[in-house]
């Protein structure tokens, strides 16, 4: 996607006049401390004050495109559980869950499973009140609870899910000039506007300045801390207690390029025109995920399609099961979502979105993957660009 416009009006939102009277006081930001303020400012943030799933908010995910998504999704977790010996007891989590209606689906399809419910402790990552009041409403039918942070999930054998979570956790921007390495900021033109801007970046950790180093000027890398740090813990979880994650995303394998992105009404809007009132994020570099995972202890396989994904775990028999007995119209809107989900047409998800598994050592290949799509031991994180 290319670069989003350098100036924006300020003052166009009361988020955007208080973070200019910021930057006007102590000096520019980060783009990840943009990020952040604008989806979580606790007045004013764009998470705080909007409901953005579903047609009548900014954007829609698979799991409210069809319950074919969340069931395919709970099936892996059932058959995760049964290849790890399936323990007496284990957590069941879930990173960012919306509406909580992937989890619903999930837990829905695999109550056929014997024992899979009794076993599993289900925990929501969520920190918005408000959004955990839609999710106990979702799930009113299921024993739930909640965790503010990964870090707060209880011991124990762990099968975690996350879609569309790491597309939202802020990003820092480095760019290699002639000089040196520059870190992109916000601050204000000439004009007071809310613009982008260049300085000096303070030391880089090694992998990041190894990448930057091989890349060439004008090369833009982009890096996501909070998504390294869960995939560090992550990783060291799994290889201590056993389990496997599934993460599911748009983004790539790792590259160059300037990813940020806004998204207001359904359609893609200037990052720094409407703060608090547009949804920000940026594609996931699995490869950095898997890296971070691995050093810890896990193993990691993919990225892969979505598309590819879902249909390995059985998506159209599924289709075709809720085809069965149903009119000409249910039956053209589930082969519509079908193709939504899975093609890779203008619009489709099935090629944009990618999804990652972190296992532990001795788990052996993932189901929905194959053995030659075991990530790399050692790889660099330019494999391609964005």
């Amino acid at each position: 996607m290319s670069a989003p416009a350098a100036r924006s009006p300020a003052g166009t939102t009361a988020l955007g006049e208080e973070i200019a009277r910021q930057i006007a006081q102590t000096g520019p930001i980060t783009v990840a401390d943009y990020m952040e303020r604008c989806l979580l400012h606790p007045r004013l943030g764009y998470y705080t004050t909007h409901e953005p799933f579903g047609a009548a908010g900014d954007f829609v995910t698979a799991p409210e495109i069809s319950q074919m998504f969340g069931e395919l999704i709970g099936l892996w977790a059932a058959d995760t559980w049964m290849r790890l010996g399936s323990p007496a007891s284990f957590v069941l989590a879930e990173l960012g869950p919306g509406r909580g209606t992937m989890m619903a689906d999930a837990l829905r399809a695999t109550a056929i499973v014997p024992g899979f419910h009794e076993a599993a402790h289900v925990v929501l990552v969520e920190a918005s009140a408000r959004l955990r009041a839609k999710q106990a409403d979702t799930l009113q039918r299921f024993d739930v609870s909640w965790a503010a942070s990964f870090d707060d999930l209880p011991a124990g054998p762990l099968i975690l899910l996350a879609n569309e979570f790491f597309d939202a956790l802020p990003i820092r921007q480095f760019l290699r000039t002639p000089e040196g390495f520059a870190e992109r900021m916000v601050g204000l033109g000439g004009d007071g506007a809310l613009a982008f801007g260049l300085r000096p970046a303070a030391r880089l950790d090694a992998h990041a300045e190894a990448v930057l180093r091989q890349a060439p000027a004008g090369a833009l890398l982009e890096i996501c801390p909070a998504g390294l740090a869960i995939a560090e813990r992550l990783g060291g979880r799994l290889a201590a207690s056993g389990g496997a994650a599934l993460l599911i995303d748009y983004g790539h394998a790792g590259g160059f390029g300037d990813t940020l992105q806004a998204l207001r009404e359904h359609a893609f809007d200037d990052a720094l025109a409407h703060p608090g009132e547009a949804d920000l994020t940026a594609h996931v570099d699995f490869g950095a995920l898997a890296r971070a995972a691995q050093a810890n202890g896990a193993r990691a396989f993919g990225p892969v399609m979505q598309g590819a994904l879902l249909e390995r775990l059985g998506l159209e028999t599924r289709a075709e099961r809720l085809k069965r007995d149903a009119d000409q119209t249910v039956r053209a809107a589930i082969d519509a979502a079908r193709t939504r989900l899975a093609g890779s047409g203008e619009g489709q998800m099935g090629a944009l979105f990618k999804a990652l598994a972190l296992v532990d050592p001795a788990f052996g290949i993932p189901t929905g993957f194959a053995p030659d799509e075991a990530f790399p031991e050692g790889s660099t994180g330019t494999e391609g660009s964005t």
